[in-house]
């Protein structure tokens, strides 16, 4: 199990939830390693659509 401190799971929170329009509880009920998974995922959508560096970075 993955201990997540408090300011980065604030961030894949927002992260999550910006993009998919999810609400908080739904995320907070998600695993930390899929939450980890979910934000590197649309990070790599991200920049490869858009030509970004990473957007989110813990």
């Amino acid at each position: 199990m993955t201990v997540t401190g408090r300011e980065e799971l604030f961030r894949e929170i927002a992260f999550i939830g910006y993009y998919f329009h999810w609400d908080e509880e739904r995320i907070l009920h998600m695993p930390g390693l899929d939450r980890r998974k979910y934000c590197e995922e649309i990070n790599r959508i991200n920049r490869k659509i858009n030509g970004e560096k990473n957007l989110f970075s813990p």
